[in-house]
């Protein structure tokens, strides 16, 4: 145990003192008072404490049907010629005609990079994966990432990132 000098306590004191607290003395008889009885009176109609945002939540299970569109070198066991920068092009053309309601299982069938129909059950995040269910997890970030979000009927796209979307661009809809 750690003991102070005198000269460090005897101001404190002094300071306490003056502040109406000082610690009792041997010949002070009175009770010390609770926390309950030196607590502030609660505040009479006081605002609710403020509540953070809502925060959306993502479904439990997802069916999702993609387009993948690669470029050279970055689907394993196909042979693909276009460049990057026409990937990224056919990508965003794509997405453009799928949101203006072209016929979505019809531009997976005759562009996609992965096998037709490109259909995945995923379930989300700390859910356990039913049958035919991938877990969230164990496919690669941005399909998720993009898919659990959508609505629905809605289209989303997952841009080509090395670490989160190493194959190319998927073009994804959400199908239930």
């Amino acid at each position: 145990m750690r003991v102070r000098s005198i000269t460090t306590i005897l101001p404190l004191v002094a300071l306490l003192t003056a502040c109406g607290t000082a610690p009792p003395s041997a010949s002070d008889s009175s009770p010390t008072p609770t926390p309950a009885e030196t607590a502030p009176a609660p505040a009479a109609a006081s605002a609710p404490a403020p509540q953070p945002p809502s925060v959306t939540m993502e479904p439990q299970h997802v069916r999702l049907q993609h387009i993948l569109i690669g470029f050279k070198g970055t689907v394993p066991g196909k042979d693909i010629t276009r460049s990057q920068e026409e990937a990224q092009s056919l990508a965003a053309q794509l997405l453009d005609r799928a949101r203006k309601g072209e016929d979505f299982d019809a531009l997976v069938k005759k562009y996609t990079d992965d096998q037709y129909p490109g259909v995945y059950a995923l379930a989300n995040r700390m859910v356990t994966p039913g049958e035919g269910e991938f877990s969230r997890d164990r496919m690669i970030h941005a399909f998720g990432d993009v898919g659990f979000p959508l609505q629905t009927g809605e289209i989303g796209m997952a841009q080509y990132e090395p670490g989160r979307s190493p194959y190319g661009w998927h073009i994804i809809k959400r199908i239930s």
